[in-house]
């Protein structure tokens, strides 16, 4: 244990690693935090509520994120050398990402009746304000920890999931008798608003204006065209993992009753925590690959021994304590949650070797490869679930999850060889479809 302690605290001297074992400890704070705050949903709500309030929360993250998941790569890719533009990127982030998202609210909002009984409160004008103002609030959310990443800041991050999660926590117990229809949504976003305040201060206040001044002079920002160039090609592929993320438990709801989904989607949570570990390295890949790309090999190496490292255990000890994990909120959810949580933490294995092949492929600005890889797993898990819902229920996503991503990682990894050997060296191979490519 000493001499694992010993080369983390070694490893925080690279960028690379700080910024990706910080975010590994956002998402286990978050993870924490985040049962913590489902515990005691289930304590002081109905399981009716439970459900209906995961639905919501999940639609919600879904129209939020249609741009803003977009974004992601996109600003990891180009806010550490955007010097002078980097006000103007990350407000054109915010700007797109909100309007898009608040415009799919409003046609999902439009069509309420086709989306069954579950999202049947969102009707009105009041409630359907409040949506749209909380997609609103986490479309910028999702990207402020992406720019304070992109920066090299991403060591505030689990900062600002420690207060988020325990204002929520907080207001969810105050809401419990005041408002127990709807408690739940409402003391998920009110404190999402309050956090947007200080941290874009910060951002914007003290962050850029170190990171403009800092730029080389020689430097030449990118221009617009170069960024929707990148778009163009990751957007697309980003576009269909969020089907795989958010759109998959939205089409669940529809299928199942309001507490079936609760105890589907808490075991869904809890295995997309463990898969945001995987993401988590993977975006201060790309970071660090953008600073110095002749260093992408061995950033690759690191980051995938790393990540391995951290990971392995998380995913051993959730496959073996599932039910224990899950009983925690109560029997039916260890009943129909278990062998769903087990395959998706089994899923992430193969998961952090696509994710360290895309950081690489973005580092390098390889749009179409990164669309084809993308668009691929995210139609394969689709597919797989549709086909294995009639027979498997909702441990269909689990399997379909797990079958998927081994499935891709099978066949990208003769190109992330290439790029763990030679790095800017194996790029024309990959982008021009090798072997091992899909």
């Amino acid at each position: 244990m000493s001499s694992l302690w010993r080369k983390i605290v070694h490893d925080l001297r690279s960028p690379l690693l700080r910024n990706g074992y910080a975010l590994m400890a956002n998402t286990g704070i978050t993870a924490v935090l985040g049962m913590g705050y489902w515990l005691l949903a289930a304590h002081y709500y109905t399981p009716e509520e439970f459900g209906r309030g995961q639905a919501l929360i999940t639609a919600m993250r879904l129209f939020a994120s249609l741009t803003a998941l977009g974004f992601v790569g996109a600003l990891a890719r180009f806010l550490p050398v955007a010097g002078r533009r980097t006000p103007e990127l990350v407000l054109r982030g915010y700007g797109l990402a909100g309007a898009t998202g608040v415009v799919a609210a409003t046609g999902f909002l439009l069509t309420l009746p086709l989306w069954g009984k579950t999202y049947s409160v969102l009707g009105g004008f009041g409630p359907g304000l409040f949506f749209l103002a909380a997609v609103l609030v986490w479309a910028v959310f999702t990207l402020q920890d992406v720019v304070l990443t992109g920066l090299r800041k991403a060591t505030w991050v689990p900062l600002n999931s420690l207060i988020f999660g325990l204002l929520k926590m907080g207001l969810l117990v105050a809401l419990a008798g005041a408002l127990p229809e709807g408690g739940i949504f409402v003391s998920w976003m009110v404190p999402t608003a309050i956090a947007l305040i200080p941290i874009n201060w910060f951002i914007f206040a003290i962050i850029i204006p170190r990171h403009v001044k800092s730029a080389e002079a020689s430097a030449r920002p990118p221009r617009l065209r170069d960024v929707g160039r990148f778009l163009a090609g990751d957007f697309p592929g980003t576009l269909s993992i969020l089907a795989i993320v958010y759109l998959v438990p939205v089409i669940i709801a529809t299928q199942v009753g309001e507490a079936t989904f609760g105890r589907f989607s808490m075991a869904h949570t809890l295995g997309c925590m463990i898969e945001l570990l995987a993401m988590n390295m993977a975006v201060s890949l790309t970071v660090e690959g953008s600073f110095d790309r002749a260093q992408l090999a061995g950033n690759c190496r690191r980051a995938l021994r790393r990540a391995f490292l951290i990971i392995a255990p998380v995913i051993a000890v959730t496959i073996l304590a599932a039910p224990l994990i899950l009983t925690v909120f109560g029997s039916e959810f260890a009943a129909e949650g278990t062998t769903l949580l087990r395959l998706m933490a089994l899923a992430v294995l193969p998961r952090v070797l696509i994710e360290i092949y895309l950081s690489a492929l973005r580092a390098q600005s390889q749009a179409r490869t990164l669309a084809i890889v993308q668009i691929g797993l995210a139609a394969t898990v689709l597919i797989s679930i549709v086909v294995l819902f009639p027979f498997a229920g909702v441990n269909a996503v689990g399997y379909g999850m797990l079958f998927s991503q081994i499935l891709v990682a099978l066949l990208i990894f003769g190109s992330l060889r290439k790029i763990l050997k030679f790095g800017e060296i194996g790029q024309p191979t990959v982008a021009q479809g090798s072997p091992g490519a899909p």
